[in-house]
């Protein structure tokens, strides 16, 4: 078990643990609601384009609400540190619910996106706010089991997104699928009003907020993720839109910096950098976020061009690992009270570097059970490397400053995978066309799945190009190991509860 330092004095108590139960089942509930809407649309696409047209724009779906849960993230966990983590779930769930509604009766593909916005900017609370609640909630011996319930939701999540949108988009009506959000965050909010109970805590009479540095943030982030998001996409990497995206955000970097630095509360405060465990649990799961984007994007186009897998198949050899990861992630606690957070972490993510590293190894065309135990494998190594770090980092700060480390932890993780997405993207398109004479990516190889026609040359230029992929993901594997090496100290300095 790590060392403790003496315990701070704080200004309020453990949120009320009377009605805890109910808390935890509105907490499973809001991130069941975040989860599921980052993969329900996919399946109904073509039903969604069918009816509002759009189709060169229908990326955004995707996008605009990825966008909005990033930058949003830092503003609600500094403001949940501020004026408590009930309102600002309230207030998030409630613009989620708004947005969900407002999808369901978009008239164009231009509304949805916009509307689909309004429900990111919503889901940044839901986010962050959960996973902070989750460790006010439970003291630090209890943590794993609500962590690791959260886990099994948002794999489950993962796992029936898809396949709910597809029956919801064939059977019913594609506008259902922002529908089913009002009845269970309504449930959601009416447990978190009638059994969450914040103690009273001592609070200026005219709390501070940086409003100014939450607007810089979110211009800056929005400017910077939309040029890793879109480039190569929608425009090339090189171009004059490309560019000007990229210097209008690093201008904007500056911006955030001078506007935080002359703030009395600033929404990312110098120490979260300064300290160096959040400063190395953050970078190690940016990179989390990085290696990531390889099985969840390339992987499914692997296992049908290069295994001839059905897509049913295809997404099975993908969802193993939502297996593993809550399991391993419930079992870490016996390791980490044994070797401490960080030893049990490198353990993970040195495990998980090899595993990613076996993939292109594995032999061409292969079989589908070969990279399904992989994945099963990864999940496991993954589990035991994300959990003891958030329940570590966690459980070196107080109250007051546990919203903004925890949204900060998250920031870093979902920003890791729209980098993540661009970098592996060019490294997928720029191997494929190599391999097929300087012609070809892989958007017109899932469109070839399709009519069912897959060249062999275009089978082995795939299997290059993911597995090309898969060595830039190990490199963030041990990129993470690195870090913890180096940077996080080996005890993290745990405050008693």
């Amino acid at each position: 078990m790590d060392r403790t330092k003496p315990a701070i004095p704080a200004t309020a108590r453990r949120v009320g643990t009377d009605r805890r139960g109910a808390v935890v089942a509105a907490l499973m509930l809001a991130m069941a609601l975040a989860a599921l809407d980052s993969t329900i649309v996919s399946t109904a696409v073509p039903q969604i384009v069918g009816d509002l047209g759009g189709f060169s724009v229908f990326s955004w779906l995707f996008s605009g609400y990825l966008l909005a849960v990033t930058v949003t993230l830092p503003v609600y966990g500094k403001l949940s540190d501020t004026f408590g983590r009930k309102p600002v779930l309230i207030a998030g769930a409630a613009v989620f619910l708004l947005g969900s509604l407002l999808c369901a009766l978009a008239w164009n593909m231009g509304a949805l996106i916009a509307f689909r916005i309004v429900q990111g900017l919503g889901g940044g609370a839901l986010q962050g706010t959960v996973q902070t609640l989750a460790a006010d909630l439970y003291p630090l011996e209890e943590r794993p089991r609500i962590q690791a319930r959260l886990s099994t939701v948002w794999a489950v999540s993962a796992i029936a997104g898809p396949a709910l949108g597809g029956v919801l988009a064939a059977y019913a009506d594609w506008r259902w699928i922002f529908l089913v959000n009002l009845p269970i965050g309504a449930l959601a909010l009416w447990l978190i009003v009638r059994h969450l109970h914040e103690p009273h805590r001592a609070v200026r009479a005219r709390p501070r907020v940086d409003w100014a540095g939450a607007l810089a943030v979110f211009a800056c982030g929005g400017v910077l993720l939309t040029a890793l998001v879109q480039g190569g996409v929608a425009w090339p990497w090189l171009s004059a839109r490309s560019l000007t995206l990229f210097g209008t955000g690093l201008a904007l970097v500056a911006v955030v910096v001078a506007v935080e630095r002359r703030a009395a509360e600033p929404i990312i405060p110098g120490w979260v950098w300064r300290r160096r465990t959040i400063a190395a649990v953050n970078l190690a799961l940016g990179a989390l976020g990085l290696l990531m984007v390889a099985p969840t994007v390339f992987l499914p186009t692997y296992a049908q061009t290069v295994l001839g897998l059905a897509p049913v198949a295809a997404g099975f050899v993908l969802s193993v690992w939502t297996v593993t990861w809550p399991l391993s992630a419930a079992l870490s606690q016996h390791v980490y009270r044994r070797i401490g957070f960080r030893d049990t972490a490198v353990l993970g993510i040195g495990a998980a570097a090899l595993i990613l590293l076996a993939f292109p190894f594995l032999p061409y065309p292969g079989r589908a059970w070969q990279p399904t135990l992989l994945m099963l494998l990864l999940g496991g190594a993954l589990g035991l490397f994300q959990l003891p770090l958030i329940v570590g980092v966690q459980s070196t700060v107080g109250w007051g400053e546990r919203g903004t480390t925890t949204a900060s932890v998250l920031f870093c993780r979902q920003t890791g995978q729209t980098v993540g997405a661009s970098v592996f993207g060019a490294i997928a398109n720029g191997v494929l066309a190599a391999r097929l004479g300087g012609t070809g990516d892989l958007d017109s190889v899932t469109r070839g799945l399709d009519s069912g026609t897959v060249p062999e040359a275009t089978r082995r230029a795939v299997a290059d190009a993911v597995h090309a992929v898969y060595l830039g993901a190990s490199c963030a594997a041990a990129l993470a190991f690195l870090v913890l090496l180096c940077v996080a100290p080996r005890r993290f300095p745990v405050l008693k509860d």
